[in-house]
């Protein structure tokens, strides 16, 4: 059965009577090649346990069960299951939990279900819930890898330079904790239905160690966030937001002593220094 044919699709839907759901962002692949791709792009072998989120009716799924020791899929909409029920037959190696994975306990999930494999994350992530899902995974600090495919602008923003107005404070989160790479793109005419947008496809790699030292990670992520949420103004301005009790001058010379001039915006830092100027204040 190819589930990325369209007849197919449609007719697994109406055999079921599953109607879409635009809310949870379902939209299924009908490019035969791109779930093999994503598949291979993840690095499976038989030591991993791949947690794959959103499997919708099941086409990367099978592919995954295919190259990884064991296969974990975590689906919120339950009227899936009896497509998964039929189109995962044979996958043996693969489980359906049916969840919120916003609601799911990863250390718990990882302890039973696992059973001692490289825990890692391949999947196609419904654009709703892309920067909550890989917030939550980066922090849970447990996968070696997560490859998803996800909205070109949310790949960019994760990819963006400093300086560039893709640049954020999420582009400094992933930076924090993991190495990214972009992969490929998938276009709207690869889904049923078509999106509006265009997809990347992007692995991230846990570090094995932060890109550099700081005293206090949460004081630098909140230095972080203030300076972006008044990008076009100067990290004096952001940093007073934060610091009402310091004058400029004062936040100027924590610049001056990092090296930095005092009208630079926070917008063209790099992760190292901001650390610097956390450490500074």
């Amino acid at each position: 059965m190819n589930l990325t044919d369209p007849e197919v699709i449609r007719y697994l839907l109406l055999k079921h009577k599953f109607n879409l759901s635009r809310s949870m962002g379902q939209n299924f692949l009908v490019a035969d090649e791109i779930p093999g791709k994503i598949a291979d792009s993840a690095h499976l072998d038989s030591e991993s346990c791949v947690l794959e989120i959103g499997p919708g009716i099941g086409c990367l799924t099978r592919e995954l069960s295919r190259r990884a020791g064991k296969t974990v899929a975590i689906e919120l909409d339950s009227g899936l299951k009896d497509i998964l029920s039929e189109t995962l037959e044979g996958c043996e190696n693969t489980e359906v939990i049916f969840t919120d994975i916003m609601k799911t306990d990863l250390n718990a999930l990882i302890s039973e279900r696992f059973d001692g494999l490289r825990p890692c994350v391949c999947a196609n992530l419904p654009y709703n819930i892309t920067t909550p899902v890989i917030t939550k995974l980066l922090e849970a600090d447990l996968f070696d890898t997560v490859t998803v495919m996800i909205q070109k602008e949310v790949a960019e923003r994760i990819c963006a330079k400093a300086g560039t107005p893709e640049y954020g404070a999420f582009t400094l989160f992933i930076r924090w904790h993991c190495t990214v790479e972009k992969l490929f793109d998938v276009g709207p005419e690869c889904f049923m239905p078509r999106p509006k947008v265009t997809s990347s496809v992007i692995r991230l790699k846990k570090r094995q160690e932060r890109p550099c030292t700081v005293k206090d990670e949460a004081k630098m992520f909140k230095i972080i966030r203030a300076s972006f949420n008044m990008r076009r103004k100067t990290l004096v301005n952001g940093l007073k937001s934060i610091y009402p009790g310091r004058s400029k001058e004062e936040l100027a010379e924590v610049l001056s002593l990092c090296g930095l001039d005092e009208n630079i915006r926070g917008e063209t830092l790099t992760i190292e220094e901001f650390a610097a100027v956390s450490d500074r204040l």
